[in-house]
């Protein structure tokens, strides 16, 4: 007969070490996470469902490897969208965009985030702090905006995209998935 905690451990530390093996050649984030910054996205990702918090934690893995923009540059995500982006009322920054123009074919996979966002750090280097999912208004033919996380994309107009960020690498007190986050800045651009 098999012990369930003990089945129910071995799993988990599976789990771990697959995750850890993933992630072994994956470089730690530009910085640490401040308490402040882990104690945000947990209080922030607690209130999403299950199926939401899997996703998001399958972005971060495939993501962590791009915390050296070279790596993203490498796979793809070469394309300097926009400058470091700051809104103009005040409500706080996005970052510079960089996209991978392959992936900007009018489907969404949460695994695929079309645009990486940097902020400029006072030395100059780029930390990754969010994703962004983009698709252009001409080619989306559902009558419903596209869908991720369990939230729907928004109309940026001065684009031309639906579009819907993830803050996955940089706490935002404004949630998850807003658009703009006062903790961002571009004084270092």
């Amino acid at each position: 007969m098999v012990n369930n905690r003990a089945l129910t451990h071995a799993t988990l530390v599976a789990a771990s070490l697959l995750a850890l093996s993933a992630c072994k050649d994956a470089p730690a984030p530009a910085g640490p996470r401040t308490a402040m910054e882990s104690a945000s996205l947990s209080r922030d990702e607690s209130a999403l469902g299950e199926d939401v918090r899997q996703d998001l934690a399958g972005l971060r893995q495939v993501t962590a490897r791009f915390h050296r923009p070279e790596a993203a540059a490498a796979a793809g995500w070469s394309a300097q969208i926009t400058p470091c982006m700051t809104d103009p009322a005040g409500t706080g920054a996005m970052g510079f965009h960089y996209g991978n123009p392959s992936l900007i074919d009018g489907s969404v996979r949460a695994d695929s985030p079309e645009l990486l966002l940097y902020e400029p750090d006072e030395n100059g280097r780029l930390r990754l702090v969010a994703v962004e999912y983009i698709v252009p208004l001409s080619v989306w033919t559902s009558p419903h905006p596209p869908r991720l996380f369990d939230r729907d994309f928004r109309v940026n107009e001065a684009f031309q995209v639906w579009a819907l960020h993830a803050w996955v690498w940089k706490e935002n007190p404004s949630g998850m998935f807003a658009d703009w986050n006062p903790m961002v800045f571009c004084a270092h651009a």
